[in-house]
């Protein structure tokens, strides 16, 4: 096209702002619950549903059920995002298990099944995800397995009477997206009376405090519950766990070992203590590992949209490495990480692959793990007093 005659001044702007790769949302709760007297508007059966307003949801619950117990401890803690799958109990256990766990039937997903599809109907994607008071082995499986697609974490509690029993219970897990929790608390009500409470419930809402005050990189463990507010809140647990920070021997010690995170009560406060996940792969024995290793993926792969479709050029190769080493700058800045680098590798992109619109860029990165073990060497000297006439004198 022929330029069009102007006899004075004309100005193209052109914006050369660098993208941002913006850290994707972390403290999203997940959960599947029952609720037989839910308002069925506000709990459609086996359909996500978001919560922002604890309050009304509480009250739409209904009594009975799990669901409304679950959101009362979640109030209690944090204000974050809910999405809640309600789901009918069946005849009999199995068929409650059944549609806990869900199924992809139709084209339409049910149970907790329905929690891949959160994002596409609220907009939101669930990562903290539990089942409170309805887990068995085969919902716990499942559940993992969901929080793996979902790259986010699981919490889950562990079955059992005694530590030996949890113990047991727990080598039969190796995902890296669950943690196991044991043993459930116990709540102060209003009226004064204490009744048992889902540890899941308390752990996820907790989980999402931290991730809002502290940071995703920051494990569940060692941080206070709430205290005691308007005459209710968290008092204790519904079994007895030996805690003592020195001894290799005691319960909470023992149940750290299998992987199972417990209670304990330190200054006063309630907390759960321990950090490690279910997985076989020592990379991610740490939930800090685990849920560095999601938000990461999650992160990059959101913030390169921009880049699916564009021609495939070495600018486009360039850009895209020089926005991920921005990125992991700013997240090693900001502590998150120890450290990450992206590379273009000629060798994993030979001419046939490029020819093909295939383009591969890596990068290796350093979560950083939580202090678990502090070592203290402690020992007995009669150096200090080498100078007590001096210190006399003085």
């Amino acid at each position: 096209m022929a330029d069009r005659y102007h006899h004075g001044i004309s100005l193209t702007e052109i914006s050369n702002a660098p993208r941002i790769i913006a850290t994707v949302a972390t403290a999203v709760i997940g959960l599947v619950a029952t609720a037989p007297a839910a308002t069925a508007d506000a709990f459609p059966l086996d359909r996500p549903v978001l919560v922002r307003d604890l309050d009304a949801a509480i009250v739409a619950a209904g009594a009975g059920g799990t669901l409304a117990a679950t959101l009362s401890a979640i109030a209690a803690t944090v204000r974050a995002p809910v999405v809640v799958v309600r789901v009918a109990p069946g005849a009999d256990a199995a068929a409650t298990q059944a549609a806990i766990i869900g199924a992809d039937a139709n084209g339409l997903r049910t149970g907790m099944q329905a929690l891949l599809s959160a994002e596409a109907v609220t907009g939101v994607k669930p990562r903290i995800l539990a089942a409170p008071g309805l887990e068995n082995v085969e919902v716990t499986t499942a559940l993992a397995e969901v929080a793996e697609k979902l790259r986010g974490m699981s919490y889950a509690k562990a079955l059992g009477d005694d530590v030996a029993a949890v113990d047991a219970y727990a080598s039969g897990f190796t995902s890296r997206a669950l943690m196991l929790l044991w043993p459930d608390v116990t709540v102060r009500r209003a009226d004064g009376t204490s009744v048992p409470s889902y540890a899941a419930a308390h752990a996820v809402a907790m989980r999402a405090r931290i991730d809002q005050e502290q940071g995703w990189h920051k494990t569940l463990s060692n941080v206070p519950l709430p205290g005691i507010t308007a005459g209710a809140g968290v008092v204790g647990i519904t079994r007895d766990v030996t805690f003592d920070i020195q001894d290799p021997d005691c319960d909470a010690n023992v149940l750290n070992a299998a992987n199972v995170t417990t209670l304990v009560r330190i200054n006063g406060e309630l907390r759960f203590w321990g950090s490690r996940t279910t997985s076989s792969d020592a990379n991610f024995a740490f939930e800090s590992a685990t849920r560095t290793a999601h938000i990461l993926a999650d992160t990059i792969a959101a913030g390169l949209v921009w880049a699916i479709d564009k021609p495939l050029t070495p600018g486009l190769a360039r850009d895209i490495v020089e926005q991920c080493n921005a990125k992991f700058r700013a997240m090693k800045l900001e502590g998150v990480i120890y450290g990450a680098q992206a590379v273009f590798d000629a060798a994993k992109n030979p001419v046939d692959k490029l020819r093909s619109g295939i383009l591969t860029i890596g990068y290796r990165y350093t979560p950083i793990p939580p202090l678990e073990r502090l070592n203290l060497v402690q020992e007995i000297t009669d150096e200090f007093l080498a100078n007590f006439a001096d210190l006399v004198a003085a």
